[in-house]
């Protein structure tokens, strides 16, 4: 069973991302799960119709079950796999980590509640999967959010940007914290997913910023009205339209990714360093600007 954790700005596409990537892979016949680690708990609603399953920590609430121990929960039966896990598109296997209730503890405790949870009952051998996703808040590096990098519970890390300023600065902050974990036994990182974010494509900038990161970018997802559209009807671009050639870009992306047993240590830019490819990104901007 292979684990891969998904980062990026908020906002990016990530979601997105890796719900496509999911449904292509349980076309493959692969059997996929995918653990949304965000407390919106919206992650996985594309691949159910746009409907939001009940989070693990809501459950454990529900059932007056969040001041005890996993170990009880688990020896005295008091939480079935029903409880946590939903099906979506072609049997993928859905679960919302979920957060406190507002203004109350840890927004990370979700994840790292649901990630023993998971193990502490089997399920990721008792439903024999073949993948599992995680997708994980924005650009946050610590606490619960960092848990699947820190303790090496992924085999990669693939960080979602744009050529958005923006972007690119939170990538940069996700590899500098796995280069610090990575020397503590955290995970490498698999590669940078392009996604194609308003009217400026500027592969080329974001490549440059690969190249001084020491990264490969694993896929380019282009601009598309497609994915919009399906999202509006709760469904990846996959299922929505398969044979789009948007479907097959996602399709390549997921191959790529299933099969790279590799990762690499990232080498962080300094501020300087990033300030310049902002100043590029500016001016490209004012380019395409005045060509409108």
């Amino acid at each position: 069973m292979k684990q891969i954790a998904f980062y990026g700005k908020g906002g990016i596409g990530k979601s997105t991302t890796v719900c496509n990537i999911a449904a292509a892979l349980a076309d493959q016949g692969k059997k996929v799960m995918v653990v949304g680690c965000d407390p919106k708990h919206d992650c996985t609603s594309n691949l159910r119709g746009g409907q939001e399953i009940p989070t693990v920590l809501d459950i454990l609430r529900e059932k007056g079950l969040d001041k005890l121990g996993l170990e009880t929960i688990i020896e005295k039966e008091m939480i079935e796999i029903n409880d946590i896990i939903y099906e979506g598109y072609n049997g993928i296997y859905c679960v919302e980590a979920g957060g406190p209730k507002p203004g109350y503890g840890c927004a990370g405790r979700g994840v790292i509640v649901v990630i023993d949870l998971l193990k502490k009952m089997n399920l990721y051998k008792d439903l024999k999967l073949d993948i599992v996703l995680y997708d994980v808040l924005g650009d946050v590096v610590c606490g619960g959010f960092a848990m699947p990098l820190r303790m090496g519970l992924a085999e990669q890390i693939y960080v979602v940007t744009s050529s958005d300023y923006m972007a690119i600065y939170a990538a940069n902050n996700i590899c500098r914290g796995i280069s610090e974990f990575v020397k503590r036994g955290g995970s490498k990182l698999g590669g940078l997913i392009y996604n194609v974010r308003g009217s400026m494509d500027a592969y080329d900038i974001v490549n440059e910023f690969a190249d001084k990161l020491g990264a490969n970018i694993v896929g380019k997802v282009p601009n598309s009205h497609l994915i919009p559209e399906a999202e509006i009807e709760g469904k990846t671009v996959i299922e929505y339209d398969p044979n789009d050639e948007i479907s097959q870009v996602y399709r390549e992306l997921a191959k790529k990714i299933y099969e790279n047993n590799e990762g690499t240590i990232p080498k962080p830019l300094e501020n300087i360093e990033i300030m310049t490819i902002g100043k590029k990104i500016k001016e490209r901007l004012k380019k395409e600007r005045m060509k409108n």
